[in-house]
């Protein structure tokens, strides 16, 4: 039955109600501080540190049932707007669920043998801190520790107080709160397939490199851009210093630990050599096969560490073989427009000198296969790839080739006794828990 609000009585007394509401909220709503109070302090254990490891932010979601043998990460051809077309240079970031930070996949105990084999063969080059981030690398291993046996307790166990076991290596850190500097960032290589660069305003308004794990850069190095500002860091960049530094800088500066965000970019490789990709130096093999040149993507997450207030960027290469590509609807015909209708100079930065040739042919070819399958159709616009397979209900392709597996022209040039094939011993691993520089 509905009370009418009109009559004298019936006001007070829906008063009554409303106080009477106003007040159970009051008590719950300090009950509840109570409470948080005193499961935040039995939750810190032994940290020292009276701030929250994620403040702000919520847990993420547990993947209980997480299989690593299959996990595939997700396929940032189609997430956070990565391939695009019209072309053109833009930060294109979005803000970043607490779920999406660190993805893990099959492809797992490849990138940390990797990671191993890389810093015992070049140490400082690619890890290294500036003694204004020490205290930095040490939290973001906190958070690190903190985050992964929540979102991953198949793969990761806090067996005691201020630890972390990779239940995949069989490794266990201790005093995770008592690492800094690189002894850290080595920890964090063991934990996963991510690199961090870790970034700082400095007293003259501009953010710096201060230090990283910079494992799987593919086109620079660590050694040669620390201690640099953005504006010197992207100098080569097309466009970016005079129409993206300002916004960067200033987006860097003030967002909070609250408000991580992430984006994505794609490059060519021809090669599987995350930490330095031959075309970052010199021209493909004159043998290569165009379904073994690679799309790289890699997968940039931006968090604010709420004690140091250094900048984290986290990235994560995914790679894709171009023939991968064959069973995604619109893809190919989308990346040939990209390469031959955008701005000149972005795409000469992109190195289209150095595999257009390979690349474009081939691309052509898929986009023909994809039309004579009924797969597409000629009419079809590329700019609706990703509605395209929303309206026809289909699922986002999952093709991905293995890292862990040489590809044919790797297999062909082995067979041939030349460098750079499979024997030339990019497979051959080695782990020293020591860092050298």
């Amino acid at each position: 039955m509905l009370v009418p609000w009109s009559s004298a009585s019936s006001l007070e007394a829906a008063e009554r109600v409303v106080l009477l509401t106003f007040a159970v909220l009051a008590v719950c709503g300090l009950m509840r501080s109570w409470y948080n109070g005193i499961a935040g302090k039995r939750r810190s254990g032994n940290r020292k540190h009276t701030k929250e490891v994620s403040v702000g932010l919520p847990d993420p979601d547990p993947l209980a049932e997480f299989d690593l043998e299959t996990a595939t990460a997700r396929n940032f051809v189609y997430a956070n707007k990565t391939m695009r077309y019209p072309y053109h240079q833009t930060m294109a970031h979005q803000p970043m669920h607490i779920n999406h930070w660190i993805e893990i996949d099959k492809e797992y105990k490849w990138y940390l043998d990797e990671k191993a084999r890389v810093i015992k063969e070049h140490g400082k080059t690619v890890v290294d801190s500036l003694p204004e981030n020490d205290e930095a690398c040490g939290e973001l291993l906190e958070l690190l520790a903190d985050y992964l046996p929540k979102r991953y307790p198949t793969l990761f166990k806090q067996h005691a107080p201020d630890s972390i076991t990779n239940l995949v290596t069989g490794d266990r850190f201790d005093n995770v709160s008592q690492q800094k500097s690189t002894d850290a960032l080595v920890i964090i290589s063991r934990l996963v397939q991510d690199d961090f660069l870790m970034a700082r305003e400095r007293p003259d308004g501009k953010v710096y490199l201060v230090g990283g794990l910079v494992v799987f850069p593919g086109t620079y190095l660590l050694s040669e851009t620390i201690d640099k500002p953005l504006g010197v860091l992207h100098a080569p960049v097309p466009d970016f210093n005079q129409k993206l530094l300002m916004s960067v800088e200033r987006t860097l500066k003030r967002f909070k630990p609250n408000q991580p965000f992430e984006r994505s970019s794609w490059n060519i490789m021809d090669d599987r050599n995350l930490f330095w990709h031959n075309i970052a130096s010199g021209l493909p093999d004159k043998d290569l096969r165009p379904q073994d040149l690679w799309l790289r993507i890699d997968h940039q997450t931006f968090r604010k560490l709420p004690r140091t207030n250094a900048i984290i960027f986290g990235v994560r290469p995914i790679m894709r073989r171009i023939e991968d590509l064959a069973d995604s609807p619109l893809v190919p015909s989308l990346m040939e427009k990209v390469h031959t209708e955008s701005a000149e100079h972005l795409i000469k930065y992109k190195g289209i000198a150095k595999y257009g040739d390979l690349l474009l042919p081939y691309l052509r070819e898929l986009t023909k296969s994809q039309i004579e399958r009924g797969l597409i159709s000629s009419e079809d616009d590329v700019r609706s790839f990703r509605e395209f397979l929303k309206d026809r209900g289909m699922p986002v392709p999952s093709t991905q080739t293995s890292l862990a597996v040489p590809t044919e022209s790797e297999r062909r040039k082995a067979r041939a006794g030349e460098p750079g094939g499979v024997a030339d011993g990019m497979n051959e691993r080695s782990f020293d828990v020591g860092y050298t520089t």
